[in-house]
């Protein structure tokens, strides 16, 4: 062997020892700082959904729901959307199997909903 073959390989070989120590530490401080933080797993102290607060989609929905229905100015005084925003979500209600109709009394536009079975 040559003085220049066995100095690339002196080298390679420090090249690969420096990698492996490289990857060692950093496994170590993972793990050390993995076993520091906070799970962000959801556990047990989650509110169940009978105790969660509803959703705007929710209420949306149950204004609908009602006898008399909802116009698009109760849904975003309601909901603080936007009425493009609203009439956007009542598609997506659509979307979910609920049965929507309107009715225009007097110039102003009710809409109302059936629940989907």
């Amino acid at each position: 062997m040559t003085d220049q073959t066995i100095a690339a390989t002196n080298v390679k070989q420090k090249t690969a020892k420096s990698r492996a120590t490289r990857k060692g530490k950093a496994k170590l401080s993972t793990a050390q700082a993995s076993a520091s933080k906070p799970s962000l797993r959801k556990g047990p102290s989650d509110p169940t959904p009978a105790t969660k607060k509803p959703t705007k989609r929710d209420q949306l929905a149950a204004m609908l729901l009602r006898d008399e229905g909802a116009t698009i100015d109760d849904m975003t005084a309601a909901t603080g959307w936007l009425p493009h925003t609203v009439r956007a979500a009542i598609t997506g209600l659509k979307k979910l199997g609920y049965a929507i109709d309107s009715d225009k009394i007097d110039g102003l536009r009710t809409y109302r909903a059936v629940e989907p079975k």
